[in-house]
């Protein structure tokens, strides 16, 4: 179980600096604000999701395999 907790924490990890660099890139193009809205709902909509395959995956329900970073 332990395992299993530091491999999420990675998970999360690498999940909220893909987040932030993707925020920073978008704000660093000049996109006007509808679109800019849009894609940054998008990205966050994806993060979510993500996390909650992420969280299924840690409790044993189904879902899509992940590669494990910690053998265990």
């Amino acid at each position: 179980m332990i395992g299993a907790l530091i491999s999420l924490i990675i998970y999360l990890l690498i999940v909220g600096l893909l987040y932030w660099f993707a925020i920073y890139v978008i704000d660093a193009i000049p996109i006007p604000d509808p679109p800019n809205r849009i894609i940054k709902i998008a990205l966050m909509a994806v993060v979510v999701l993500s996390i909650v395959v992420l969280l299924l995956n840690l409790l044993g329900v189904g879902g899509v395999g992940l590669p494990k970073l910690v053998p265990g």
